[in-house]
């Protein structure tokens, strides 16, 4: 088949979401005539990192776009416009004509929408429509008007929920088929969209390149006390959070454990992230090469998310590399953990807390959770086995 491909940004394998685009991209690239369209704020970068991608794809076109200017204007636009603004902040009509250009010139078989935010372009007659839903974006939204304090920010995500949840329901209606992280997902969006076909293609994680070998020929050691937590920290949810976890669970911590540390690792941190790194025994790293050798270095993974939808990569990476993991249920919602086998499970921030102490404490415990996280992603993730449900629903719906 020609399959055309549709994301946010330049896939890379290495962060966040362009984790999921890359492998799944490179998995349809094995099988089929693959075609990718990729929005960039940076053409440059954008075009340097789709050199990678040339092995498996047929053509990569790196579309610019430009950076979103007075963001909080757009919203309050949009609010009053009656239009959802994450819907319309991704289809710019620029990339549009510039899609639309390309299916003229092109025949393709199937459009594969990687995010419902992108999935708003007019599709080639004829051709078949798959979106891969990342996250319920409307629920998303809804847990953040959920954990907003703000008055303001609240009643502005009240609003993006109603018209995000219309948008993306209208979206995945005209989808020939939809992929979910989970089967929470699948369920969940089954009751909305009962005549849709809704298959489970699960994140999943490089057990090469996750795992607890000798990195770059070397052996990083773990240090003692050391606790860790990996994420885009541009992105809502993770900044979130890092600032719950500093403000209610690290006191507690270091009042336990003084020679505990912690690194905050990851990419775009704002201000309010920034400055927890004058904390004590807190770092700030930014944007790192690699998060494995910081995994590797790390006691514990914490994952304390309040807000989310999808799948974590940061919980499946952090069991490839062995750790243990204390983490919110909802931080780990959609995988197959057991409680007390796979991780610590905590919710409350004196539980949580307690938690990472405890595991500070016990090496034993550590290893045993260690252990059985990496046969749980050996078992069920690895990203061959994860890419397969998109493969067979393409080749069914073709």
């Amino acid at each position: 088949m020609n399959i055309l491909v549709v994301t946010l940004n330049v896939p890379r394998p290495s962060w966040g979401a362009g984790t999921r685009n890359y492998q799944l991209l490179r998995a349809m690239g094995e099988r089929h005539r693959v075609s990718l369209f990729a929005l960039a704020e940076d053409a440059p970068a954008g075009e340097r990192d789709a050199d990678s991608l040339r092995e498996f794809t047929r053509a990569v076109y790196v579309v610019p776009v430009p950076a979103i200017q007075r963001k909080r204007l757009q919203q309050l636009l949009c609010v009053a416009r009656g239009r959802s603004y994450w819907l319309t902040a991704y289809c710019p009509p620029a990339a549009g004509a510039a899609l639309a250009a390309l299916c003229q010139r092109e025949h393709f078989d199937a459009v594969v929408f990687e995010s419902v935010l992108v999935a708003g372009y007019a599709t080639p007659p004829g051709a078949r429509v798959i979106i891969d839903q990342h996250n319920i974006e409307h629920e998303l939204v809804w847990r953040t008007y959920e954990q907003e304090t703000s008055p303001l920010r609240k009643w502005y995500s009240r609003m993006e929920y109603t018209q995000l949840k219309k948008g993306e329901l209208e979206r995945c209606r005209r989808a020939d088929a939809i992929l979910v992280t989970s089967e929470r997902e699948r369920l969940l969006l089954g009751k909305l969209l009962p005549e849709s076909v809704i298959a489970v293609a699960p994140n999943g994680v490089d057990l090469t390149t996750f795992s607890a070998a000798p990195l770059d020929g070397g052996m990083t050691e773990e240090v003692a006390d050391r606790i860790v937590f990996t994420g885009t920290l541009g992105y809502y949810p993770n900044e979130q959070a890092v600032l719950h976890f500093a403000e209610r669970c690290w006191p507690l911590i270091r009042k336990q454990v003084p020679r505990a540390t912690w690194q905050i690792v990851g990419s775009n941190p704002p201000d309010s992230v920034r400055q927890l790194g004058v904390l004590p025994g807190v770092t700030v790293t930014g944007t790192v090469p690699s998060v494995q050798p910081y995994l590797a270095a790390a006691s514990i993974a914490v994952v304390p998310l309040l807000v989310g939808s999808g799948t974590r990569l940061k919980i499946l990476e952090a069991l490839a590399m062995r750790k243990a993991i204390v983490t919110t249920s909802l931080g780990c919602e959609g995988i197959a953990l057991t409680a007390g086998q796979h991780a610590l499970i905590a919710d409350e921030p004196d539980a949580f807390a307690a938690a990472v102490v405890r595991l500070l404490k016990e090496p034993e415990t550590r290893a045993a959770l260690g252990a059985a996280g990496r046969a749980l992603v050996e078992e069920q993730y690895s990203w061959d086995r994860c890419a397969e449900p998109l493969v067979r629903v393409l080749e069914e719906t073709n």
